[in-house]
């Protein structure tokens, strides 16, 4: 069973200045119903005009210096990536957040105070699957000597290799597994941001940077960290990390791979966002996804009914009726004519229906029984692999196949299907589909 969907349990404020701006800014989080997300408004603004995270945009890093800012029909939020971790360090997939100004409260520079807040108020859970992420294949990214990699995984892990010609910056190695050993309230959220001293300057000189201080801000001398001491020896890999994290969770979903990053930061965070969406498109485009939310009740479904499950559409819907559905079994027709697009270029002096179309019309049969669940609503169904294929007979204009798929092991992410297609009670196929489930 998947995980649920969780919201704050009550209303959150928080109080402080940007970091970058210096304005003062008032936040409140509030409850948001399943599937909503993270939707930052600004209540400063005539008509409060929302920005939800997984429809917005991230501003160009050029004109976001060192943050990470959501903008959507020219209005903005900034500096939003330690709090996203936070929601994220806290289990909470939705929530309306509203903001009183341009930029996030910068608090102490790190994200530890977002996560007391939070902690201190409470989650409750969602009648709803939590939304992941799972990757299919590696993704790469890479400036100059910075780079990440993500490799599919289980769970979501990050090695983060922090290397800059710096006394304190050489060589800084964390690894984070997500409930693992270490929390994240204890071993990342407390990490802050820091910057070199003639960094420092150069920003303030672009008119950044002023609300940061001693207090909120690492500033790394020749000597050392000026008027402030440590919290971990580590404390600037770890705060990498903390970045990367926030900037992942602007994905709308759990990522689960395993990222490996060195040198990274902002720039190259929004880069891989930027390739993961692009890596999500290209897959859905090879799965199975039910049209609605709705869960069809058998157990017969007609033509209308059975695209709402599936995404097929004339010529290549192979599945006319389904005259049974259970969790566990379907039986469907698929109606052979010679009008079929098929018959026109496959053996045109004999019309056989493709053997490779049988299959197909089989697995989009098991594909309604996974994917008509409310455990798997919104899940993509991948055809992984076919086995024990066998071709009894031909299949011929005027012949009802009748499609017979019974599950067999369904895991969180994979399932298995018999399955057999029939004409007049006699066998013409049969074949064991494999299926893999992401979010």
């Amino acid at each position: 069973m998947s995980e649920s969907q969780r919201t704050v349990a009550r209303d959150v404020s928080i109080k402080g200045l940007g970091i970058h701006t210096g304005l003062p800014v008032s936040l409140r989080v509030l409850p948001a119903p399943p599937d909503t997300g993270i939707v930052f408004v600004r209540t400063d603004l005539p008509h409060r005009p929302a920005i939800p995270v997984k429809s917005t945009k991230i501003v160009d890093v050029e004109k976001s210096v060192r943050r990470t800012t959501l903008s959507k029909d020219g209005v903005e939020v900034q500096t939003v990536e330690h709090f996203m971790a936070s929601l994220w360090g806290t289990g909470i997939d939705n929530a309306y957040v509203e903001v009183t100004n341009v930029e996030l409260p910068g608090l102490d520079g790190s994200a530890v105070q977002f996560v007391q807040q939070l902690t201190a108020a409470g989650t409750v859970e969602q009648p709803a699957p939590r939304r992941y992420f799972a990757l299919r294949e590696p993704v790469f990214v890479q400036e100059g000597d910075s780079s990440i990699v993500v490799f599919p995984d289980r769970t979501l892990r990050i090695s983060y290799l922090l290397s800059y010609p710096h006394p304190l910056l050489k060589s800084q190695f964390v690894s984070y597994v997500q409930n693992g050993a270490a929390s994240f309230e204890e071993a990342i959220a407390p990490a802050r941001t820091f910057c070199l001293k003639e960094e420092a300057e150069t920003l303030r000189a672009a008119g950044l940077g002023k609300g940061a201080s001693a207090e909120n801000t690492l500033v790394l001398g020749e000597a050392g960290v000026l008027d402030n001491t440590l919290r971990f020896e580590d404390e600037f890999a770890r705060h990498k990390v903390l970045d990367l994290l926030g900037d992942l969770y602007l994905l709308g979903m759990r990522l689960q791979a395993h990222v490996i990053a060195v040198k990274s930061g902002h720039p190259l965070n929004v880069k891989l966002l930027k390739k993961l969406d692009q890596a999500l498109e290209q897959w859905k485009l090879g799965a199975l996804q039910s049209a609605t939310s709705e869960v069809m009740v058998g157990p017969q479904l007609d033509i209308t009914q059975i695209e709402k499950i599936l995404p097929h559409r004339y010529p290549f819907l192979l599945v006319d009726r389904v005259t049974e559905l259970t969790e566990t079994r379907a039986v469907g027709l698929k109606c052979v004519t010679i009008n079929d697009y098929f018959f026109r270029g496959h053996f045109p002096g004999r019309p056989v229906m493709p053997g490779v179309l049988i299959v197909e019309a089989m697995a989009q049969l098991a594909g309604i029984i996974m994917l008509n669940t409310r455990e798997h609503r919104g899940k993509l169904a991948y055809f992984m692999a076919v086995d024990k294929v066998k071709f009894r007979k031909p299949v011929v204009p005027g012949d009802v196949l009748v499609l017979e798929a019974t599950l067999g092991k369904l895991r969180s992410r994979t399932g298995a299907v018999s399955s057999r297609a029939l004409v007049d009670g006699k066998l013409v196929c049969e074949a064991e589909l494999m299926f893999a489930l992401v979010e």
